[in-house]
């Protein structure tokens, strides 16, 4: 069969369990990935910051370096790389510490090949997406909304020239809703475009990032300024008049 090496993608799996780190390998070149993995931490660090990859496949505990500081130091790269982590706990505060510290999705161990497929076509999509995007408004990398600023290049965000820490889906649900303001979306399509995969039960993974994002860029969240809620459909980012009043 042949593979168009162009199209291919490039992807790092950082695990210490082999035969995981195999049936992970095996799945993703069916997938036409090119695969390389490293067993420990420090080995994945190295690895993914000399080359450039398409995706990082990040396991939570790790030798030498775990993953929480993997990802911690990924994230002050200025190349940004999509990550996947993965994680034996499955309390609440380790998916939030792994989302916190820049992880773009997770998946608990044990997890089914089918959603991690999923999950790792989805994280593609949305990269292409935001990479056409980009393209097609080249030097308009800035979203100004009243005190809020975007820079989509740079993922920064600044209120009232304070640097604002968010996720980086926190940022992509930000700029969906920026770039597109007085639209009313639902959750569904909050899902797709954002996470870009359509799973039922899903819905509070929405709205825990909505309320989390905000907590961060709302002076009162109970009446939000940006952020509105749409009654009945979903949410909507409000329009330049409305933030230019008082």
């Amino acid at each position: 069969m042949y593979v168009n090496e162009a199209h291919m993608k490039n992807v790092l799996i950082i695990e210490d369990e082999r035969e995981i780190a195999d049936l992970l390998e095996i799945h993703l070149k069916d997938l036409d990935c090119r695969v390389s993995k490293a067993s420990d931490g420090q080995k994945g660090l190295q690895s993914a910051q000399r080359n450039q990859y398409d995706l990082v496949v990040l396991d939570l505990m790790l030798p030498k370096v775990d993953g929480l500081e993997v990802c911690r130091k990924l994230r002050t790269e200025k190349r940004y790389t999509p990550i996947l982590m993965l994680t034996a706990k499955s309390e609440e505060l380790d998916k939030v510490l792994g989302l916190e510290t820049g992880a773009d999705d997770y998946l608990t161990k044990p997890f089914s090949i089918r959603e991690f497929i999923a999950r790792v076509k989805a994280i593609f999509r949305r990269a292409e997406a935001m990479s056409v995007l980009s393209a097609q408004e080249v030097g308009t990398t800035e979203i100004k909304c009243g005190d809020l600023v975007i820079d989509r290049e740079k993922r920064k965000v600044t209120l009232a020239a304070k640097k604002i820490e968010l996720t980086p889906k926190e940022f992509d649900l930000l700029v969906t809703f920026a770039t597109h303001p007085g639209r009313a979306y639902t959750r569904e399509e909050l899902l797709n475009t954002v996470w870009g995969y359509q799973f039922d039960g899903y819905d509070h993974t929405v709205n825990s990032h909505i309320n989390r994002l905000r907590m961060k860029i709302e002076k009162n969240i109970t009446q939000p300024r940006y952020i509105r809620t749409v009654w009945g459909v979903g949410y909507r980012f409000s329009e330049q008049e409305e933030l230019t009043k008082p």
